[in-house]
């Protein structure tokens, strides 16, 4: 007696009959359908074991039924797109959804690398210097008057130098008696401190931070001996060789302040005219 062949699903016996190895184990042709066939996408129907079942991203369609949804060309062994799930042919998608390259305002095809800036795309080999007319592809670039130049031919045809170190500043300069500087360079001679952002002033042609000028150029007080920046519109008196913040000038025994009063001076000292009638 034979060995029985039967379906690994209904059991049924498959002698004289077609069926379907799958993994090694045999199915008859309902019960594989059933278990295994997909949807058609378009037509809902099963997509029979005889037929050519024709996928993409986990969908399927009949042969017959894998067509443009815009002008219902069959798709089978061409190129297509998909916009919003939906099957297009290049031809209908590009018509529809594809960008135009700045340049040469021809179609930049799906599936084509693109470069785009600001709601401006093109083709790769379309994206060059307007100088050099090497492409650019994905370096640094900088947008003049309408035109992409690389960095390179940039600098090279635009960029202003630091007084400084006199290379190109490309970003970020700073401009002080109408001359340019890298921020980075234009820093305080004293304590080298970047002055970009900070009070600053100057003396023969150097600048200083305001702690560094008062260190090195103020007067001192002849009270508090601390610098007199006289910076900013803030005030301080002079008398003969000396000077004082506003703060400073009281009286040496009373305290009482001296500014727009007349005084009495006692070898280094400041008196209002009670303290010194004596004197």
């Amino acid at each position: 007696m034979s060995e029985r062949y039967d379906c690994t699903e209904c059991s049924d016996s498959l002698y004289g009959q077609k069926y379907i190895l799958r993994e090694e184990y045999p199915y008859c042709i309902k019960c594989y359908e059933a278990l295994f066939s997909s949807n058609c996408e378009k037509c809902k129907k099963l997509i029979s074991c005889t037929s050519k079942d024709l996928s993409f991203k986990d969908r399927h369609w009949h042969s017959e039924c894998f067509l443009c949804n815009d002008c219902s060309r069959s798709l089978v062994d061409k190129p297509f797109a998909t916009k919003n799930d939906l099957l297009m042919c290049t031809d209908c998608y590009c018509l529809e959804y594809s960008s135009k390259c700045h340049a040469c305002l021809k179609t930049i095809m799906p599936g084509t690398k693109k470069m785009e800036h600001k709601g401006n795309s093109w083709h790769e080999k379309c994206f060059i210097c307007k100088f050099c007319q090497q492409t650019i592809g994905t370096k640094s670039f900088v947008k003049k008057d309408g035109n992409n130049y690389c960095l390179a031919c940039y600098e090279k045809l635009f960029a202003l130098q630091c007084v400084h170190c006199k290379k190109p500043i490309t970003t970020g300069g700073v401009s002080y008696h109408d001359q340019p500087w890298h921020k980075e360079c234009f820093v305080c001679a004293g304590c080298k401190m970047q002055l970009a952002g900070q009070r600053f002033t100057s003396r023969d042609d150097a600048t200083y931070c305001l702690e560094c000028f008062c260190n090195l150029f103020a007067k001192k007080c002849a009270h508090c001996t601390n610098p007199i920046s006289g910076l900013g519109g803030s005030k301080y008196i002079s008398f003969e060789d000396r000077q004082w913040h506003n703060d400073c000038f009281n009286c040496k025994k009373c305290s009482a302040s001296m500014v727009g009063r007349g005084f009495l001076t006692f070898r280094n000292d400041i008196l209002c005219p009670d303290c010194g009638k004596d004197l």
